[in-house]
């Protein structure tokens, strides 16, 4: 169930940095829509434990995914404009 859970979340988490963030070069589609949201979790959580705001093991809650998902969106525009 753990594993339907993160893929639930990630793809709400994407759906949403992809509403704060619209543009043209966004990722679509349900695979990739949904890869943003667990990167983006993956991201804010690793930030967070470097900078100090969560311990070892802790990860990220449901604000902090989608901003490291709307993190990740703007590298991927910054690539996807360079390509």
């Amino acid at each position: 169930m753990g594993i339907v859970w993160t893929i639930l979340i990630g793809f709400i988490v994407g759906l949403i940095a992809r509403f704060l963030s619209p543009g043209q070069h966004n990722p679509s589609g349900f695979i990739l829509t949904t890869v943003l949201g667990v990167v983006g979790a993956a991201l804010a959580t690793w930030l967070g434990q470097q900078i100090g705001w969560y311990t070892i093991g802790e990860k990220a809650g449901f604000i902090g995914a989608v901003v490291g998902a709307v993190i990740v969106l703007l590298v991927w525009r910054a690539f996807a404009r360079s390509a």
